[in-house]
């Protein structure tokens, strides 16, 4: 397990590395009936949407970066999430990177989000609007500790519990990627009511939000989902695996991004024509 996540951690660092990619270069979601295709990693998404921009309930930081398309699916998601979060009184949703209007690689930031599946949610739940300003600068609330072994108590609230636990038991989701940290707050306040935290899988980085993720689409055949998370409430010597210092070994190994999925690449030569 953990070579596989050190493996992810180093293609999320080669990708950042790169300049553009001919994914930004597409402005407007390619027309079609919605498809996923391909991993969460390496794909790419025909008929995205774009989250509307206004609306009651949440907000939708850096616009700028136009990093706010997704399937169908995940703005529904993202619209009954906040829905949620609005009736119980929580405070704002505030919602972050989702994907580019095809999908496909990022420039920076992320390995993953690249088939319409994938949305940073921020572990922050403010009781008033933020200004345009502060949308486009957004600052982040860091929930863990220096040794990177607890959540900052002054920080952590019990909204953000609800949060992840709102959006754990939609059956739409599939994995929240937290830090370590703030998967071991959750595990300690849970009590009885444990079956949403198998969802909920402990990731490098993810000091200040969840990264929720869905499942392939009915209709996306060429969507590549993940495995089922192992059973249990990953609470016990899972979690405490990533507490424990790195073995020493060698430097790791900036990696190529793999080969583009058949009809990704298809999509992206036609529109480089």
């Amino acid at each position: 397990m953990k070579k596989v996540l050190t493996a992810a951690c180093i293609l999320l660092l080669s990708a950042g590395a790169l300049a553009a990619t001919p994914w930004q270069s597409i402005r407007q979601p390619i027309p079609g009936d919605a498809q996923s295709i391909g991993a969460f990693a390496n794909g790419c998404i025909i008929g995205a949407e774009p989250l509307p921009l206004n609306a009651q309930g949440y907000q939708v930081m850096r616009q700028d970066q136009r990093r706010y398309f997704g399937h169908p699916d995940l703005i529904l998601f993202i619209q009954r999430l906040s829905t949620q979060v609005h009736t119980l009184q929580l405070g704002e949703v505030m919602v972050g990177d989702m994907g580019m209007a095809a999908g496909g690689r990022f420039s920076s930031g992320h390995a993953s989000h690249q088939s319409g599946l994938d949305v940073d949610i921020w572990l922050q739940l403010p009781k008033t609007r933020w200004s345009e300003q502060m949308l486009l600068k957004p600052q982040p609330l860091d929930l863990v500790a220096a040794d990177g072994k607890n959540v900052v108590a002054r920080h952590w609230q019990p909204a953000i519990d609800s949060l992840i636990k709102l959006a754990a038991k939609d059956s739409d989701v599939t994995r929240i990627f937290v830090n370590p940290a703030i998967k071991k707050q959750l595990c300690a306040d849970a009590g009885q009511d444990r079956d949403w935290l198998r969802k909920v899988r402990p990731w490098f980085g993810h000091r200040a939000h969840m990264h929720v993720r869905l499942r392939c689409p009915a209709g996306s055949t060429a969507c590549q989902d993940q495995p089922l998370p192992p059973p249990g409430d990953g609470c016990g010597a899972e979690l405490q695996s990533w507490f424990a210092p790195p073995k020493p070994g060698a430097a790791p190994v900036k990696r190529e991004p793999p080969p583009l999925p058949p009809m990704c690449q298809a999509l992206l030569d036609k529109h480089l024509l």
